[in-house]
């Protein structure tokens, strides 16, 4: 199967994973127990190879975050001990006039070390359309773990010898989109999904 074939279905595949996530497949609401071990790019750099249909889109209504610090497990803050959050160098940050939560974990001095996340509402069709043009366009690997979709892709730094990268994770409505540079603490994304969704 050639390059553009293989890109092809891997499209089609995630289409048909979004296609079954409705209200109507739901098992009852979120997730049960503790969050499974992620495999996200930032965080193995091997994400799954197979994206299966996922039975667990809800209709939970799910609030929005206003605090960078409290998303992130204990382990997670510990990575990223002395790395300075929210600084006004980098713009603006912290919750929006609609909501939406970003947060730059980021060194004014360093050339390129940055993770920045936004959080926002998202519906389901712009979220299928933007997840989809990454799978096509951009290569991006998209599985179904956490009752969400997952979608990753991590790629040299054109300026320097570091990795970069981008998470996404939807569910319910909710758009969890990373962004990073030489800069991947082990279970972030998870840890998120845990705090947001549990």
């Amino acid at each position: 199967m050639n390059a553009r074939i293989a890109a092809g279905a891997a499209a089609l595949l995630f289409i048909s994973v979004l296609a079954g996530c409705g209200p109507a497949a739901s098992s009852g609401g979120g997730a049960s127990g503790s969050p499974k071990p992620s495999s996200s790019a930032e965080e193995s750099g091997k994400p799954s190879p197979t994206a299966s249909p996922s039975p667990t889109a809800t209709t939970k209504s799910v609030a929005l975050p206003t605090d960078c610090r409290a998303i992130l497990s204990a382990d997670v803050l510990a990575q990223l001990d002395g790395v300075p959050l929210n600084d006004a160098a980098f713009g603006p940050s912290g919750v929006g006039s609609n909501g939406t939560l970003t947060c730059i974990w980021a060194d004014p001095g360093a050339d390129t070390t940055s993770l920045v996340t936004t959080i926002s509402r998202m519906n389901r069709g712009p979220a299928l359309d933007l997840l989809n043009g990454l799978v096509s366009d951009e290569g991006f690997s998209c599985f179904t773990p956490d009752d969400g979709t997952r979608c990753e892709k991590t790629w040299p730094n054109a300026q320097y010898p570091v990795t970069d990268g981008r998470t996404l994770f939807w569910r319910d409505d909710v758009l969890i989109d990373t962004r990073y540079s030489n800069l991947a603490p082990s279970g972030y994304t998870s840890s998120i999904i845990a705090k947001l969704f549990d």
